[in-house]
């Protein structure tokens, strides 16, 4: 996933629309730039988990209350291969904005990001959806903390095998 196609006066002038939302509305344009920011994010954290150890990695400086959480609330959530009907289902919906309304308080809790259904593989179309920031978090720290993401670096080649040393 790039970006590469995008000027730079582009990019910047999505970051600076995207300072003040309340004034924004619902136009296409806008919903446009915010695409543009959810694919930026989700490469950044790609390349971060594929050249970090993730189990290491700290999101939040409230991961563990976030990872509690959603392991008290969603304890049989499947997070290696997501059913999206568990995240999108009418039912699934009423439960995940309860957890989810538990976190307004943080910074961008419900701002639009793209999470890996399948989190062996990389962001494409077909294995990206559409989330609340604070859902991804949820996942992806459940993800990194039960070593779901740890083989992405050995597939990505980034991972020097030590016997070779």
């Amino acid at each position: 996933m790039s970006l590469s196609h995008f000027s730079a006066a582009e990019v910047q002038a999505v970051g600076a629309s995207l300072q003040n939302p309340e004034n924004l509305g619902n136009r296409e344009d806008v919903e446009f730039q915010w695409a543009i920011k959810a694919s930026n994010h989700a490469e950044t954290y790609f390349n971060l988990i594929t050249s970090v150890d993730p189990s290491a990695l700290r999101l939040t400086n409230r991961d563990d209350e976030i990872y509690n959480q959603f392991r008290t609330e969603f304890k049989d959530f499947k997070v290696d291969v997501i059913d999206v009907e568990e995240l999108k289902s009418a039912e699934a919906k009423i439960k995940w904005r309860e957890f989810c309304e538990s976190f307004k308080d943080m910074d961008n809790y419900n701002y639009g990001s793209l999470l890996r259904i399948d989190c062996k593989k990389d962001y494409t179309e077909s294995n990206s959806i559409f989330a609340l920031r604070i859902q991804f978090l949820a996942i992806e720290i459940a993800r990194n903390r039960e070593g779901y993401n740890a083989d992405l670096r050995k597939t990505k080649g980034i991972v020097n095998d030590s016997k070779d040393s």
